[in-house]
């Protein structure tokens, strides 16, 4: 499981891009400190770190949207840190691969944003996603096959992406140039 110091070790290692991402970042890791033991878990009451990812086709053109069942708006990939995940990172990979049905994605070294949101766990106790994203992408020719996770999957135009899409525009902007020139690292699985 990941660890509140690993993650807080992904944390101070990026760079965020402007001061709202900065004090975001401070946030997370006060959070992390206070919680030591569960910051990570979903069992955690008050909030939890998730892993997200901002998944982008090889061309860096479209990006895989699913409609999430409970939601009920178009999301990035993402969500629990499980047991065999030993890091956001990996398991920001995890949850895009189980939720494309895609194999051999590439993901970046550091988050690519961050964002606190409210919401209601499986468990019915609402509580905080502390999500930190990442920036994924699809080999050539990659087509995704829908999970039990999801009512739908969908490549959308980053530049024309539902008008329900939660912080999916924010994450393609702090993606910039790095969606176009494919900063993201294959990672074999």
């Amino acid at each position: 499981m990941v660890t509140a110091a690993t993650a807080a070790r992904e944390l101070t290692g990026w760079e965020p891009p402007d001061e709202a991402q900065r004090a975001l970042r401070y946030a997370l890791l006060a959070f992390l400190d206070a919680r030591p033991d569960d910051a990570c878990d979903r069992s955690c009451a008050p909030g939890h770190l998730t892993a997200s990812a901002l998944l982008l086709d090889a061309t860096g053109e479209h990006t895989l949207l699913t409609l999430h069942p409970r939601v009920g708006r178009w999301i990035q990939l993402g969500g629990h840190c499980e047991p065999g995940d030993d890091s956001l990172r990996a398991a920001a990979l995890r949850e895009a691969t189980e939720e494309s049905g895609m194999d051999g994605l590439a993901i970046g070294e550091q988050p690519l944003h961050i964002d606190v949101h409210p919401v209601t766990c499986s468990g019915g106790v609402p509580t905080r996603h502390l999500d930190v994203r990442y920036l994924v992408r699809a080999p050539a020719g990659a087509r995704p096959r829908i999970s039990d996770e999801s009512l739908d999957l969908r490549w959308w135009p980053v530049d024309a992406l539902p008008p329900d899409s939660d912080t999916v525009p924010a994450m393609v902007a702090a993606a910039g140039g790095a969606a176009v020139t494919g900063s993201a690292r294959r990672t074999a699985r």
